[in-house]
């Protein structure tokens, strides 16, 4: 666990120490996010933070390589090598978008191009465990591994890019996804005679450095952000985590053999917030026969400004519903059915006196200014003035 703690932090201070750089080239070579009509930026921001990111997890994969724990996931699996130059990639083609705005056509197929390397280089869905009666373990045939791997490389990717539409929101949601991933992958049981599983705890702990490394930069009011070219590249390294680790899972590791305790749904429940503004974009660009990658403000951060909540509400409460989700998902899969019954009752309690306190103190306060007005216009002997929105 230590050396797992020396790859995070180092990644972490990397990253924190990069950003103001890279924020200094990024208003030099004028990569600027201007406000528009799509965007919550109140004023012109420095893009690009995303090139901070990759300087610290190159630093940190060069910590893990140099760590004597660590060093067999690079020397007898080409792993991680795969899971690097699908970063670069998707990095590279962030740049590139971030400068250029790319076409949604030209983006996927820069991604499929980086799966693609993750998949040559063995970062595959293999098989996973499965409840079935008579065989647990599923395996895969390329026909199904390959188009699997791409597919869910193309969700993941683009769900980091969709929850990035306010300050620090897709870096600590990112993080809370990262380090409750981190706890499963770590105690997942390893292959036996293989060191390959040591690659998915270390690929989320260089995820959860950078994005706290560049939290205090990015959160709001964002002094810069991190853009496709952050967005897609940490999206790649979630999806190369999970793949390395649920793609080679051959037994459940929970307290019982529970339907929440299946390997595959791991990644799906830790990363809920994302995925499902995904789910929800697609149904809504749909039904107003609109293009799948056509934008919008309609995403539930934007439904969470509408309802009221500042920027700052609005990014608290869905680190809030992330870390929900993702700590029932390991409740789920380590602790007893009753107590995690309970404590997901709680927490949701919890969720939503946080989503609508907020709100209906502000109407409160606005229904008593109303009638404070209007008795002061009695007692004036005017007209009553008319309520204004809370």
């Amino acid at each position: 666990m230590r050396s797992y703690l020396g790859v995070f932090l180092a990644t972490a201070g990397v990253t924190c120490v990069a950003t103001p750089l890279v924020r200094l080239g990024a208003v030099r070579v004028k990569a600027i996010d201007y406000p528009s009509e799509r965007k919550v930026h109140a004023r012109p921001t420095p893009t690009l933070g995303g090139l901070a990111m990759l300087l610290g997890i190159l630093v940190g994969f060069g910590v893990a390589r140099l760590t004597p724990a660590l060093a067999p996931a690079f020397r007898f699996s080409s792993e991680l090598q795969g899971a690097l130059l699908a970063a670069l990639v998707a990095c590279a083609l962030g740049v590139v978008d971030d400068m250029r705005n790319l076409s949604a056509p030209a983006k996927v197929a820069g991604q499929v191009l980086a799966a693609s390397l993750l998949i040559l280089n063995g970062v595959e869905l293999l098989f996973f465990w499965l409840p079935l009666p008579r065989q647990g373990v599923l395996s895969l045939g390329p026909d199904l591994a390959v188009p699997l791997t791409i597919l869910w490389v193309l969700i993941l990717v683009n769900a980091v890019n969709l929850i990035d539409g306010l300050d620090g929101l897709a870096a600590g949601i990112v993080f809370i996804a990262a380090a409750a991933f981190f706890v499963y992958a770590y105690r997942v049981p390893p292959v036996t005679g293989s060191a390959t599983l040591q690659a998915a705890p270390i690929l989320c702990a260089v995820v959860a450095g950078a994005c706290i490394g560049f939290l205090p930069w990015n959160f709001p009011p964002a002094r810069i952000i991190m853009g496709d070219t952050g967005s897609m590249l940490l999206g790649m390294l979630l999806a190369a985590a999970t793949i390395s680790a649920i793609g080679r899972t051959l037994q459940p590791t929970g307290h019982d053999v529970a339907a929440f305790s299946i390997p595959v749904l791991i990644p799906v429940l830790v990363l809920a917030v994302p995925l499902l503004d995904v789910v929800l974009a697609i149904v809504r660009r749909l039904a107003h026969h609109r293009p799948v990658f056509a934008p919008d403000k309609d995403h539930i951060h934007h439904q969470l400004l509408q309802v009221g909540h500042s920027q700052r509400q609005t990014v608290l409460l869905m680190y809030l519903w992330s870390a929900v989700l993702a700590g029932s998902a390991l409740g789920l899969t380590y602790v007893s059915s009753r107590g995690v019954a309970t404590a997901t009752v709680l927490f949701a309690l919890l969720v939503v006196a946080g989503t609508l306190v907020p709100r209906l103190l502000r109407v409160g306060r606005g229904t008593r200014a109303a009638g404070t007005r209007a008795a002061a216009a009695r007692t004036a002997g005017r007209p009553e003035e008319p309520d204004r929105p809370a």
